[in-house]
């Protein structure tokens, strides 16, 4: 007796004006959260994406949702960015420094305080995006100093403080009128980074498990 063969269930994929939709959503919120901080109405994204108020939530439940989002999108572009320099031209440091200023223009600097005061630090989606840039970013510092062209004293974590800091006003203070200055004033630490190092630094390299460990630790 032949046993009947199951039928498979169609794994069904969201149409693209779906995902087009989707896009809209996270791009405008990207924008607002930058203008105003992450408690802008999600009524005002959906409008300035251009859809209803529905759709928003139905492709994010909750607020703490579309800020990681959000949050993780900007990383993954900023990862790419460095990547395709890397891919492009084998150059390290030029990698190095398509990631900072890529990272300034995504307004990583606005965006990633909201992660520790909006929801999970801890959530999955939010560490595998985050691992991926610091082991990205790390390898493209490694290059770069085996190559002889980044000073061997600095690590992953000063890279990171100094772009985020010589970048965008955190969100909501207003201070659009430094954003004409940011690639100078990064361009200007890129070149200090680079070997043969003109005066030594005190203290140690930053890492990234310094930027995470408490103030009082």
């Amino acid at each position: 007796m032949q046993t009947a063969t199951p039928e498979r269930q169609k794994v069904t994929r969201p149409r693209a004006d779906a995902l087009r939709n989707r896009e809209r959503i996270v791009t405008a919120a990207r924008e607002m959260f930058v203008e105003h901080g992450p408690d802008v109405p999600l009524d005002d994204v959906a409008r300035r994406a251009g859809v209803g108020n529905a759709t928003v939530y139905r492709n994010f439940p909750d607020r703490d949702a579309l800020v990681r989002e959000v949050v993780c999108s900007v990383m993954d572009r900023t990862a790419r960015a460095a990547e395709v320099a890397l891919a492009e031209s084998g150059d390290a440091f030029e990698a190095l420094e398509r990631f900072v200023h890529v990272a300034a223009d995504e307004r990583i600097s606005a965006l990633c305080p909201m992660v520790s005061s909006t929801f999970d630090q801890h959530h999955p989606d939010l560490e595998a995006a985050r691992e991926r840039v610091e082991r990205l970013v790390a390898e493209v510092m490694d290059r770069a100093k085996a190559a002889g062209q980044l000073r061997t004293d600095v690590g992953v974590g000063d890279v990171m403080i100094a772009a985020a800091q010589l970048s965008r006003p955190p969100a909501g203070t207003g201070c659009l009128s430094a954003d004409r200055f940011v690639h100078r004033h990064l361009q200007l630490f890129l070149d200090g980074l680079r070997a043969p190092a003109r005066s030594g630094l005190p203290g140690t390299a930053m890492t990234m498990e310094d930027l995470r460990r408490p103030c009082d630790q």
